[in-house]
């Protein structure tokens, strides 16, 4: 049995342990990491160590350290309150305002990680405070985030258009971020019918009651409404924390700055000035959401230094039949992704794509809009950035729980959705 194989399998085993005996998949992971590497692939701890996510590490602690803070003194709810008068009190427009914001966010130029660390803390923290389903909400931003994703002047679509242009294949910018929102902004209204139904209109919170309006009855999520008669004062904690996430956004999006290293060092001034918030916020960072990220990723890290993902890429590569092997490379971009970088396996993918490309069977246009979403829109995954930001911020949930619901989202994805953009973009042989 070759080694990639091995690899793949421990992968299987280290998901069914964690899912039947309730331990931290982290911890397995690390455990898989060390022995699949050591004995399998003869690597050494640093080898090992190379694949830790050390800027997801600071990401995750940074952003929910930082917004822990904001919690503890108030901001968040200062802005759940600014966001019910923003839409006039009707809740159920929130989630597409969220989706909204991320979406304009990653399409003028923001990584979609980042826009997601800015605007799922709030969104989570508005899903705690009024009942809505904290997986409609996270799914939003998410949703939202990859909308806007592939525009012409993004991160995701200079990468992917660049990438295309190297290969000397035909392409379409405009196409290719169509394809993108009009793909995301499907499932976030699916999303939306499905889960508003869950959603609490009637909540009652220690700092106010909301009030439907009509009838005592709890009346249909869409046309609730609710009001804040007491309006949250903006103290000295709250305008700074406000200015430092303000900071934060224009740091991340006009200066390309790393958004775990610049909330951490937002969180530390605040900190310094307010220590009382800081003590009781550092105890709300979600470590063990951290370590399984961690853990996951690190053995993932693995797999790509022993040549695992470019082993399976090449399998189906050398498939006879060009639309089969576009349907797999369409299933590999996304069960990769929910583990790994979105954008490094769209980079891996589309090379491998191009000896069959070049037979003409496959549209070049539609193959690559296939891919890019694919490799994107699981991006729910709890153990993709996005999916761990968004279970990192939940809040009043039963984080196991949650995890389960992201995990069975994100695998619902990873299933259906590179068959539906396969017979949407590649089987018509667009480009």
């Amino acid at each position: 049995m070759s080694a990639e194989l091995i690899s793949i399998l421990v992968l299987a085993v280290v998901f069914v342990i964690a899912t039947t005996r309730s331990i931290n998949m982290g911890v397995l992971s690390f455990a898989a990491a060390f022995g699949v590497g050591t004995l399998a692939a003869s690597m050494d701890a640093d080898e090992i160590f190379a694949g830790f996510p050390g800027d997801l590490f600071v990401v995750l602690v940074g952003v929910t350290f930082l917004f822990a803070i904001a919690r503890a003194n108030g901001t968040t709810d200062w802005l759940v309150d600014a966001a019910v008068r923003l839409v006039r009190g009707r809740v159920a427009l929130i989630p597409w305002v969220t989706f909204a914001i991320t979406a304009v966010l990653t399409a003028i130029g923001a990584v979609s990680p980042a826009a997601v660390a800015i605007v799922a803390p709030v969104a989570l923290g508005f899903a705690a405070q009024y009942g809505i389903h904290p997986l409609l909400m996270g799914a939003m931003v998410v949703h939202g985030a990859q909308a806007g994703g592939f525009s012409p002047i993004s991160v995701y679509g200079t990468i992917v258009n660049g990438i295309v242009a190297r290969e000397h294949l035909p392409g379409s910018e405009l196409t290719l971020f169509l394809a993108s929102f009009v793909v995301n902004l499907v499932i976030a209204a699916v999303v939306f019918v499905l889960l508003r139904r869950k959603q609490l209109v009637h909540a009652v919170t220690p700092e106010r009651e909301l009030v439907a309006a009509g009838t005592p009855s709890s009346p249909p999520a869409g046309s609730a409404r609710v009001e804040a008669p007491q309006r949250l004062r903006l103290d000295a904690p709250r305008a700074a924390t406000l200015a430092s996430l303000v900071v934060l956004v224009v740091a991340t999006l006009v200066f390309d700055l790393d958004v775990g290293l610049t909330a951490m060092t937002l969180a530390v001034v605040l900190s310094v000035v307010w220590p009382a918030t800081s003590k009781k916020a550092v105890g709300e960072v979600t470590w063990p959401t951290v370590l399984l990220i961690c853990g996951v990723l690190t053995y993932v890290g693995v797999l790509q230094e022993m040549g695992t993902i470019d082993w399976a890429g090449q399998r189906v590569g050398g498939i006879g039949a060009p639309l089969l092997a576009a349907l797999l490379l369409c299933y590999i971009g996304a069960i990769v992704s929910a583990f790994a970088s979105s954008v490094g396996i769209m980079g891996a993918l589309i090379p491998l794509a191009v000896p069959f490309l070049a037979l003409g069977t496959v549209g070049p246009v539609g193959m690559i809009c296939a891919l890019a979403v694919s490799a994107t829109v699981v991006d729910v995954s709890p153990f993709s950035t996005n999916g761990a930001l968004v279970l990192a911020n939940a809040r009043e949930v039963d984080r196991d729980a949650f995890f389960r619901q992201l995990l069975v989202y994100g695998g619902i994805m990873v299933a259906v959705v590179p068959a539906v953009v396969w017979l949407v973009f590649i089987v018509p042989g667009f480009g």
